[in-house]
């Protein structure tokens, strides 16, 4: 929505509509009386403007050129109120052009309206919801007039679409806390932030609390216990926590929601962010990682004393592969799951398996939270009643039920003559390396519960950035050993890419001989170094001159299923530099695109012909002292509701230099996709 306001004495208008009975009256009251504690507010109401029980139309006309017009210049406003008695306009009204105007009733947000408004809210409750509301306010007045009034309504919807024009949309009688998440949704939209500071200097004086349990669970346990039925919860999971060669990486493992009084929902999806807080949703327009610089990117808050992970809450989730239309690629068709999906978290379970213990962290400004101090006993209780890991007590994985049954995107023809077109573009020199991926995909009827199937990736497949990420409609269960981006508070960056895969055998001597192959290929080596170069690069636009160095290269790691060749690419932030655009530098992974990454991204685009939704992009944290860690989304399922069944998907892929045997790069995605197969009893489907 355009906006109007920004010269002194010209005030920032909001409009609050919905149909009759959706609770707009009520809200608009308790918004002005909140708002009113750092500025000064008028209200105006539609209600005594309209022209009788057939005015919708002439008093949104009346509404628009006597009201907004004057109040957008800073004039005040003059109208006449109409005498619903008399059925005639009645006095003269004045409505002063205040810091912030409210106007508020059916129509408030009308097209006519929009060029005036800074915000627009709608409100949403059911019709029988509605009716009962209004009647209940109005009595006998209104009963008569309900149908012609309704009709009116309808008559204006069929040609104007507020809600989908709207900056708030907000669920109607949705309890007594509405108006708070309205005040602090509308001090997260861009042009509101300013004038609303002292709103977010509230929540800038807020801080992370940490207790400590001498006691190191069994975090499926803890998981089913605190979060088995929340509609949105993460599961950063240090699944290989007691067998890594990579100790720094699996020593922390995350589980939250997005529940209490500072949880949030947020998705994204083409240009479009919505915040969800309680019965609030906040529409923000604008590319996701500017969104995200200005909830994240410049701000930090420190960690409590002794807490040594980088997450002291702040938002959790995924960012898919089609956020490159922000970093330089091509905008493909939207796939089915969002751009990106994330939760806030106000309190979280973080288990030490270094330390050997759990800290309860939750999120305050100091007063009263009894919803707060009743999470914390029911945490408590979870870690303390679960058993250790790895004791005959802790939680087995259950059967997935029947075995899904994949189809593949491509052929292994289609595949092989894939990579010989890439071959091509780079004998043309076009691009020098290739991460050509495909999806294996599957249906299941019915629902299915992401959490047996999880437990059984995690036992067949343990590795350091596993996770588990639920969300309405759609969830993650990934078992991936890399990491995209590390970003502590002092500003240290870390990249680790791998490239390079062979099966692991049960016989020693073999397993052994497929490592040192490994570490001897000269094809491997080649692509890993490559994209070496191209994450050097993507690093050094916001690092420190001269600090980008390589600390490890073509190292060879070993885990349950594969051997991996990675290297890992140090930095530092420059200071005063945005850890929200750093991101968005590197993103998506160099090891999931190629090199050089824009141009072969088109050609990914070509090749592939499909989105690949959230395969290849990133998951993890975004902490609110600014650090942030994140892993490739690979060796990752997709479940996603498709009506009363569940489709299911797992991308896979690999780099295509001109070195590459096609016959050769075809068993190398097979090797990729056993982990996860395996452990579903699933086949590949030749």
């Amino acid at each position: 929505m355009e906006a109007h306001s920004g010269r002194a004495g010209v005030p920032l208008i909001l409009a609050v509509d919905g149909r009759s009975g959706a609770g707009k009256t009520t809200l608009a009251v308790e918004l002005a009386a909140l708002l009113r504690e750092h500025h000064r507010v008028s209200l105006f109401h539609l209600e005594e403007i309209y022209p009788g029980w057939d005015g919708l139309a002439g008093g949104l006309a009346r509404y628009v050129e006597s009201v907004l017009r004057p109040l957008a210049a800073g004039a005040t406003a003059t109208w006449h109120a109409w005498d619903w008695e008399r059925g005639t306009d009645g006095p003269l009204r004045r409505t002063e052009p205040a810091e912030i105007v409210i106007v508020e009733g059916v129509g408030a947000s009308c097209a006519a309206a929009r060029p005036y408004l800074d915000a627009a809210l709608w409100v949403e409750a059911p019709d029988d919801v509605r009716r009962t509301s209004a009647l209940t306010r109005d009595g006998d007045t209104f009963a008569p007039f309900w149908q012609r009034w309704a009709e009116q309504e309808l008559a204006w919807l069929a040609q104007d679409d507020p809600a989908g024009n709207a900056d708030l949309i907000v669920q109607g009688h949705r309890g007594l806390g509405t108006p708070h998440e309205v005040r602090l949704a509308l001090s997260g939209l861009p042009r509101w932030a300013a004038p609303m500071s002292p709103e977010r200097a509230g929540r800038r004086g807020l801080r992370v609390h940490a207790e400590r349990l001498g006691h190191e669970p069994s975090t499926p346990e803890v998981f089913a216990e605190l979060y088995g039925s929340s509609p949105s919860a993460v599961w950063l999971d240090s699944s290989d926590a007691r067998e890594t060669t990579a100790p720094e990486r699996s020593r922390f493992t995350i589980l939250a929601d997005d529940g209490g009084r500072y949880g949030q929902s947020v998705r994204h999806r083409a240009g479009l962010t919505e915040v969800t807080a309680g019965a609030v949703t906040a529409r923000i327009h604008g590319q996701f990682f500017r969104w995200l610089d200005g909830v994240w990117g410049r701000g930090s808050m420190r960690a409590p004393a002794g807490y040594e992970c980088g997450f002291a809450l702040g938002w959790l989730g995924y960012l898919g592969y089609e956020l490159k239309r922000e970093t330089g690629g091509a905008s493909l068709p939207a796939a089915p799951l969002p751009d990106a999906a994330l939760i806030f978290a106000g309190r979280a379970v973080v288990v030490d398996h270094q330390q050997r213990c759990t800290f309860l962290l939750t999120l305050g400004d100091g007063t009263a939270d009894p919803e707060c101090g009743r999470w914390l006993e029911a945490a408590r209780a979870a870690v303390l009643g679960a058993p250790a890991p790895g004791s005959r007590a802790t939680r087995n994985p259950a059967p997935a039920g029947q075995a899904p049954v994949f189809t593949a995107r491509d052929t292994r023809a289609g595949y092989l003559g894939k990579i010989k077109e890439s071959q091509a573009e780079i004998g043309e020199g076009n691009t020098y390396e290739v991460c050509l991926t495909t999806a294996l995909e599957a249906r299941l009827e019915g629902a299915v519960d992401p959490l047996p199937l999880y437990l059984a990736l995690r036992e067949a497949n343990p590795a350091p950035f596993a996770h588990l990420l639920r969300f309405p409609g759609a969830v993650l269960a990934s078992t991936s050993p890399e990491r995209f981006l590390r970003l502590d508070a002092d500003g240290f960056l870390r990249a680790e890419p791998i490239k390079g895969t062979r099966r692991r055998s049960a016989d020693p001597v073999e397993d052994e001989a497929l490592r040192r192959d490994l570490g001897a290929s000269l094809k491997d080596r080649a692509e890993n170094i490559m994209i070496v170069d191209l994450l050097r690069n993507d690093l050094s636009h916001f690092a420190v001159p001269g600090s980008v160095t390589v600390s490890r290269l073509c190292a060879i790691e070993s885990y349950a299923t594969v051997h991996q060749m990675v290297s890992t690419i140090d930095a530092r932030l420059r200071p005063g530099s945005s850890r929200a655009e750093a991101v968005s530098a590197a993103f998506p992974a160099g090891s999931m695109t190629g090199a050089p990454k824009i141009s072969t991204m088109a050609l990914l685009d070509r090749l592939e012909d499909a989105p690949r939704g959230a395969y290849s992009g990133a998951a993890g944290f975004f902490s609110l002292t600014g650090a942030a860690d994140l892993a490739v989304v690979i060796r990752t399922l997709v479940l996603e509701q498709d009506g009363g069944a569940t489709r299911v998907s797992l991308g896979v892929g690999g780099a295509i230099t001109a070195d590459s045997v096609p016959e050769e790069e075809w068993e190398e995605v097979r090797t990729k996709a056993f982990g996860v197969l395996s452990a579903l009893g699933s086949r590949f489907p030749d």
